[in-house]
Protein backbone atom coordinates (compact mmCIF):
# COMPACT_ATOMS: atom_id res chain seq x y z
CA UNK A 1 0.00 0.00 0.00
CA UNK A 2 2.99 2.31 0.46
CA UNK A 3 3.28 2.49 -3.32
CA UNK A 4 0.00 4.46 -3.45
CA UNK A 5 1.72 7.32 -1.60
CA UNK A 6 3.98 8.06 -4.59
CA UNK A 7 2.01 8.65 -7.79
CA UNK A 8 4.18 8.48 -10.90
CA UNK A 9 3.22 8.79 -14.58
CA UNK A 10 2.18 5.50 -16.14
CA UNK A 11 5.14 3.27 -16.86
CA UNK A 12 7.46 4.93 -14.33
CA UNK A 13 8.44 3.31 -11.07
CA UNK A 14 9.47 5.17 -7.90
CA UNK A 15 13.22 5.24 -7.31
CA UNK A 16 14.83 4.20 -4.02
CA UNK A 17 14.37 7.50 -2.14
CA UNK A 18 10.75 7.84 -3.36
CA UNK A 19 10.03 4.30 -2.18
CA UNK A 20 11.54 5.08 1.23
CA UNK A 21 9.49 8.28 1.62
CA UNK A 22 6.32 6.46 0.49
CA UNK A 23 6.97 3.68 3.01
CA UNK A 24 7.52 6.16 5.85
CA UNK A 25 4.34 8.10 4.99
CA UNK A 26 2.40 4.84 4.95
CA UNK A 27 3.94 3.74 8.28
CA UNK A 28 3.06 7.12 9.83
CA UNK A 29 -0.49 6.81 8.51
CA UNK A 30 -0.80 3.39 10.18
CA UNK A 31 0.91 4.21 13.49
CA UNK A 32 0.30 7.90 14.27
CA UNK A 33 -3.13 8.60 15.71
CA UNK A 34 -2.68 12.37 15.31
CA UNK A 35 -1.67 12.18 11.61
CA UNK A 36 -3.70 9.15 10.47
CA UNK A 37 -6.78 10.96 9.18
CA UNK A 38 -4.83 13.70 7.39
CA UNK A 39 -2.32 11.32 5.76
CA UNK A 40 -4.99 8.97 4.44
CA UNK A 41 -5.75 11.12 1.37
CA UNK A 42 -2.25 12.56 0.80
CA UNK A 43 0.31 11.44 -1.76
CA UNK A 44 3.31 12.96 -3.48
CA UNK A 45 4.66 13.09 -7.04
CA UNK A 46 8.37 12.60 -6.51
CA UNK A 47 11.18 12.95 -4.01
CA UNK A 48 14.81 13.83 -4.54
CA UNK A 49 17.79 13.68 -2.25
CA UNK A 50 20.16 16.63 -2.65
CA UNK A 51 23.36 17.63 -0.95
CA UNK A 52 23.34 21.03 0.73
CA UNK A 53 26.61 22.22 2.23
CA UNK A 54 27.86 18.73 3.08
CA UNK A 55 24.50 17.64 4.52
CA UNK A 56 21.74 15.74 2.76
CA UNK A 57 18.18 16.94 2.36
CA UNK A 58 15.07 15.32 0.89
CA UNK A 59 12.73 17.41 -1.24
CA UNK A 60 9.20 15.99 -1.51
CA UNK A 61 7.25 17.37 -4.47
CA UNK A 62 3.50 17.51 -3.88
CA UNK A 63 0.59 18.27 -6.24
CA UNK A 64 -0.73 21.82 -6.26
CA UNK A 65 -4.19 20.71 -5.10
CA UNK A 66 -2.85 18.97 -1.97
CA UNK A 67 -0.53 21.72 -0.77
CA UNK A 68 -3.05 23.21 1.68
CA UNK A 69 -3.67 19.77 3.19
CA UNK A 70 0.08 19.28 3.59
CA UNK A 71 0.41 22.71 5.19
CA UNK A 72 -2.06 21.71 7.94
CA UNK A 73 0.24 18.93 9.16
CA UNK A 74 3.58 20.02 7.71
CA UNK A 75 5.33 20.83 11.01
CA UNK A 76 4.47 17.48 12.60
CA UNK A 77 5.00 15.53 9.39
CA UNK A 78 8.43 17.03 8.67
CA UNK A 79 9.51 16.40 12.27
CA UNK A 80 8.51 12.72 12.02
CA UNK A 81 10.12 12.22 8.61
CA UNK A 82 13.37 13.87 9.75
CA UNK A 83 13.52 11.41 12.67
CA UNK A 84 13.04 8.48 10.27
CA UNK A 85 15.69 9.76 7.85
CA UNK A 86 18.44 10.22 10.46
CA UNK A 87 18.15 13.98 10.78
CA UNK A 88 18.25 14.76 7.06
CA UNK A 89 16.23 17.87 6.37
CA UNK A 90 12.88 17.25 4.70
CA UNK A 91 11.31 19.95 2.55
CA UNK A 92 7.77 19.75 1.19
CA UNK A 93 7.60 21.61 -2.08
CA UNK A 94 4.99 22.61 -4.64
CA UNK A 95 7.08 23.72 -7.60
CA UNK A 96 4.46 25.80 -9.39
CA UNK A 97 3.59 27.89 -6.34
CA UNK A 98 7.21 28.38 -5.40
CA UNK A 99 8.19 29.25 -8.97
CA UNK A 100 5.62 32.03 -9.52
CA UNK A 101 5.57 33.40 -5.96
CA UNK A 102 4.47 36.13 -5.05
CA UNK A 103 2.04 35.91 -7.97
CA UNK A 104 -0.91 33.65 -7.24
CA UNK A 105 -2.14 30.86 -9.48
CA UNK A 106 -5.81 31.50 -10.26
CA UNK A 107 -6.45 28.53 -12.56
CA UNK A 108 -4.97 25.43 -14.15
CA UNK A 109 -5.91 23.43 -17.20
CA UNK A 110 -4.37 20.31 -18.69
CA UNK A 111 -4.52 20.22 -22.47
CA UNK A 112 -4.27 16.76 -24.02
CA UNK A 113 -2.94 16.77 -27.57
CA UNK A 114 -3.84 14.25 -30.27
CA UNK A 115 -0.40 12.62 -30.00
CA UNK A 116 -1.08 11.81 -26.33
CA UNK A 117 1.19 14.48 -24.87
CA UNK A 118 -0.09 16.84 -22.23
CA UNK A 119 0.53 20.54 -21.69
CA UNK A 120 -0.31 22.25 -18.44
CA UNK A 121 -1.73 25.77 -18.77
CA UNK A 122 -1.36 27.86 -15.63
CA UNK A 123 -3.33 31.08 -15.26
CA UNK A 124 -1.66 33.73 -13.13
CA UNK A 125 -3.26 36.60 -11.22
CA UNK A 126 -3.69 39.56 -13.63
CA UNK A 127 -2.82 42.11 -10.93
CA UNK A 128 0.84 41.01 -11.25
CA UNK A 129 0.89 40.94 -15.06
CA UNK A 130 3.08 44.05 -15.40
CA UNK A 131 5.79 42.58 -13.16
CA UNK A 132 5.70 38.97 -14.36
CA UNK A 133 4.82 39.11 -18.06
CA UNK A 134 8.46 39.32 -19.19
CA UNK A 135 9.36 36.23 -17.12
CA UNK A 136 6.80 33.77 -18.51
CA UNK A 137 9.23 32.03 -20.90
CA UNK A 138 11.82 31.75 -18.14
CA UNK A 139 9.27 30.26 -15.74
CA UNK A 140 8.25 27.67 -18.37
CA UNK A 141 11.88 26.75 -19.03
CA UNK A 142 12.74 26.36 -15.34
CA UNK A 143 9.63 24.24 -14.71
CA UNK A 144 10.52 22.01 -17.69
CA UNK A 145 14.08 21.66 -16.38
CA UNK A 146 12.91 20.71 -12.87
CA UNK A 147 10.04 18.40 -13.79
CA UNK A 148 10.55 17.47 -17.45
CA UNK A 149 6.94 18.58 -18.08
CA UNK A 150 5.60 21.23 -20.44
CA UNK A 151 3.80 24.22 -18.95
CA UNK A 152 2.42 27.43 -20.43
CA UNK A 153 1.99 30.39 -18.10
CA UNK A 154 -0.57 33.00 -19.13
CA UNK A 155 -2.99 35.53 -17.75
CA UNK A 156 -6.77 35.14 -17.94
CA UNK A 157 -8.49 37.19 -20.61
CA UNK A 158 -10.84 39.70 -19.02
CA UNK A 159 -13.81 41.23 -20.79
CA UNK A 160 -13.92 44.99 -20.48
Amino acid sequence: MASKKCVKPEGQEPDEIESQVAAELYNLEQSSTELKAELKELYFLSAKEVEVGGKKAIIVFVPFGLLKSYHKIQTRLVRELEKKFSGRHVIIDCILDDLVYPTEIVGKRTRCKLDGSKVLKVLLDPKDQVNVETKLDTLSFVYKKLTNKEVIFEFPVTDL
